[in-house]
């Protein structure tokens, strides 16, 4: 195993550049939000990804789809043989990306506690509950709720709701500020 190469602290010394330069529309950015715009930042974004923790301590990463709850929830779609689902149960401590539909759009990341209901066993209600606000949080309306519920018990279907703990600011990627004039 080879050490990787340390990147300076700064950029001292370094040629600025112009506010002119193409480059410079492509300048990494980081807004702290309260709860209220992290949530208007969420809404309409349901391209995310859930990072678990494995038996072993490393990571799960799983894409998935995923809206947030009008209580300020994460809701995500699963079933209980997933691995994502096996973890969170085991381990509720979770992260979610949540990302624009573009890959340089603003992203946030969201730190939480994980609780698993599946549509099978004590938590029927409760899960097909969580299940009509995550339609909800991405579709709208259903013109049949009764007939969607039972699609979800049908297919033994379990909600990951993640209830936010912190998260960091939302942020944009490219140069850093610093590079360029002020």
């Amino acid at each position: 195993m080879r050490a990787l190469p340390t990147r300076p602290a700064t950029l001292a010394g370094m040629k600025r550049l112009s506010r002119d330069d193409p480059r410079a529309k492509y300048i990494a950015t980081e807004t702290a939000v309260d709860a209220d715009a992290l949530a208007a930042h969420v809404a309409g974004k349901h391209r995310w990804v859930l990072a678990t923790q494995r038996r072993d301590g490393r990571p799960q990463l799983s894409l998935v789809s995923g809206g947030m709850l009008a209580d300020g929830r994460l809701a995500i779609s699963s079933y209980p043989s997933r691995a994502k689902t096996a973890n969170a149960r085991r381990h509720g401590d979770v992260s979610v990306l949540v990302m624009g539909a573009e890959f340089n759009d603003a992203w946030v990341q969201i730190d939480g506690d994980a609780q698993v209901l599946d549509t099978a066993g004590d938590d029927t209600t409760a899960a097909l509950d969580a299940f009509v606000e995550y339609y909800r949080s991405i579709s709208g309306e259903h013109p049949d709720w009764d007939e969607y519920r039972q699609a979800m018990v049908d297919q033994g279907k379990s909600i990951i709701l993640v209830t936010p703990t912190r998260w960091g600011p939302v942020s944009t990627g490219g140069f850093p500020p610093e590079l360029f004039d002020d």
